[in-house]
């Protein structure tokens, strides 16, 4: 009698085992069709935001990286400094409004990176323990078109560029200037205008000068799925010498992590041999006896760059 309520238990567990096994393969089997359905949710939605962002009007858009670090070290001998409090804080926001009719656009932009930074040892009385600046970019565009057709249109650009926590317009740089822009894709503009005028502001006898040119922009701006990127390159090529031109190139990322928070990276690398000069000059009469002055020719070009890493927020 035991051995056959044994063996009924045993042929029960084995059936309740196989249902179990039958179970979670049909689960496993409902699961393909229902991705294939959000799949195509998801395709529709994105044909239909991109209807939306081709309709008429206007459009508004920013997001902003944030970063931070802190740190407080007390008797600490393995370094030179063991009584030391540091910290670092920055800030970028890109922003825009654009305004997109069946004969015109209206393209506008803003790109703002602060940074600011500390280093206090506390051993030292004489030493400075406020936050200094560390990084200050501003940087704002305005494209007009009128459509010649779909993709080519007649166009005027107004950009300023200045810093605003130290030296404000001093050196500023405006741009103004005429001539066509491209639009091969919907995400990318290529802007090509060769009358175009430099207006470099600064305080007292400085190096920089003011200069007629060509102005090159292509802006490159996507989201794909929770992925956000902006690339921007501004370049001025002066007609009077090749010591006068500049360019910016902006990339910034963002990766959504939750609602519209998420993880961002920016990269920024610039070029201005006025601006180089200008500094050269600084250090040259900082020394004790006062340096040969440095001109135009005897400087090398040199690549100013900045990065940022921290959270954003999308608005």
């Amino acid at each position: 009698m035991k051995k056959i309520i044994f063996m009924l238990l045993a042929i029960c567990s084995f059936s309740f085992m196989e249902a179990q096994e039958k179970t979670e393969e049909e689960l496993k089997q409902e699961i393909a069709p229902k991705k294939a359905e959000i799949a195509k949710l998801q395709k529709e939605v994105g044909t239909l935001q991109a209807q939306i962002d081709n309709m008429p009007g206007w459009k508004f858009g920013a997001f902003g990286t944030i970063g931070a670090n802190f740190s407080r070290f007390s008797s600490w001998y393995s370094q030179g400094t063991p009584n030391v409090s540091s910290a670092n804080a920055a800030v970028t926001i890109n922003a825009f409004a654009n305004r997109k009719e069946e004969k015109y656009f209206w393209r506008n932009a803003l790109n703002l990176n602060l940074g600011w930074v500390k280093f206090d040892d506390r051993d030292d009385p004489n030493d400075d323990d406020s936050f200094r600046n560390a990084t200050d970019v501003f940087n704002i565009t305005s494209l007009y078109g009128y459509k010649l057709s779909e993709k080519l249109a007649v166009s005027t650009l107004g950009e300023y560029r200045t810093t605003i926590l130290d030296n404000f317009n001093d050196p500023g740089y405006l741009d103004l200037g005429v001539g066509m822009t491209w639009t091969p894709i919907t995400n990318l503009t290529v802007v090509v205008h060769p009358l175009n005028y430099n207006f470099v502001f600064s305080s007292g006898e400085t190096v920089y000068e003011s200069s007629l040119g060509a102005k090159i922009v292509a802006d490159y701006t996507r989201q794909i799925g929770k992925i956000a990127f902006k690339s921007n390159l501004s370049a001025f090529q002066s007609y009077k010498s090749s010591d006068y031109s500049n360019f910016t190139w902006i990339n910034a990322f963002n990766y959504k992590l939750f609602n519209n928070i998420g993880v961002g990276f920016e990269v920024g690398l610039r070029g201005n041999k006025q601006e180089n000069l200008a500094n050269a000059i600084e250090e040259a009469a900082a020394l004790t006896p006062p340096g040969t002055v440095p001109t135009f020719d005897s400087i090398d070009s040199q690549l100013q760059s900045y990065y940022i890493l921290g959270l954003t927020y999308s608005f």
